[in-house]
């Protein structure tokens, strides 16, 4: 890699920044127009005690950083010392969010191709990131690409992958979480993030809050609510997320409707991302 942790980062964020302004950032519309505004970073470090604490509280089947990468490279002799996370935020254009912000019942048009071709892009970059580092020196794994990740039952908290980009980027300083279970960032809520483990020294990004809810303004102040006003089948309540019921309406509602209305699959909604305080900031 380069000289110096500043050296090695930019360039990172230049390859980041140089591929999300390529002709694949797109939402495949004839307004020619991407899928996602312009990236953040953050970098967590491999051997982050959070990591294990999420194993601990999600369950032995999900990944840190270090177990993600050996199922990359099973050949290679790693510490989790010496590994750094990659995290990126892709934030929703602000096209996207006034037509999401209009949606009561099903997504919008713009929202669900986000979803879609724009979550194809994010797979796209997660591995365009891993082979740059690879072939730079740093051998590099995108966990969410593996062909072993998959959605298990957790004891605790119900369905749960074994790797989670949005308590990745918790970790790495991007944001903290909300009655809706969204992570909110200070680009917001109506975002998406992505990930990516190398054997590369880097800084980790400081953390600007101590608890996982601290920019949530319900769990910080006991005001705001809004997420709950704008889920259309009630999920979202004071106790927070009901997640059996969001998976059965993004899955046998959201889903047939914006593959038959707009030719998209994924499973969409995001009503709860939009239309409220968090929507492009953190309120706190």
């Amino acid at each position: 890699m380069l000289n110096s942790r500043e050296e090695t980062r930019s360039w990172i964020e230049s390859v980041i920044g140089e591929f999300c302004a390529s002709a694949g950032n797109s939402l495949q519309m004839q307004t020619g127009e991407p899928a996602w505004a312009e990236p953040q970073i953050a970098y967590a470090r491999g051997d982050d005690p959070l990591f294990e604490q999420l194993k601990n509280d999600i369950g032995p089947f999900y990944w840190t950083p270090l177990e993600a990468f050996r199922l990359a490279w099973p050949n290679l002799d790693a510490t989790a010392a010496e590994l750094a996370v990659i995290v990126y935020i892709l934030p929703q254009t602000e096209a996207t969010r006034l037509d999401q912000r209009e949606a009561t019942e099903f997504p919008s048009e713009r929202w669900a191709r986000s979803r879609f071709h724009g979550e194809e892009f994010n797979c796209a970059l997660r591995l365009h990131l891993a082979e740059q580092l690879t072939n730079a020196g740093s051998p590099a794994v995108a966990p969410e690409r593996l062909a072993e990740f998959a959605y298990r039952d957790s004891e605790r908290f119900g369905i749960a992958s074994n790797w989670s980009e949005r308590h990745t980027a918790w970790i790495a300083g991007l944001g903290t979480f909300g009655l809706s279970d969204g992570l909110i960032t200070r680009l917001g809520k109506a975002v998406r993030f992505g990930s990516v483990v190398a054997r590369v020294d880097l800084e980790a990004t400081s953390r600007a809050y101590a608890g996982h809810q601290d920019w949530c303004l319900w769990y910080a102040r006991g005001t705001c609510g809004a997420c709950m006003k704008r889920c259309p089948i009630d999920a979202i309540t004071e106790s927070g997320h009901d997640k059996p019921a969001c998976f059965d309406y993004i899955r046998n509602v959201t889903t047939p409707y914006v593959r038959e209305n707009y030719g998209t699959g994924a499973t969409p909604c995001g009503l709860c991302q939009v239309r409220i305080p968090c929507e492009s900031r953190s309120p706190i």
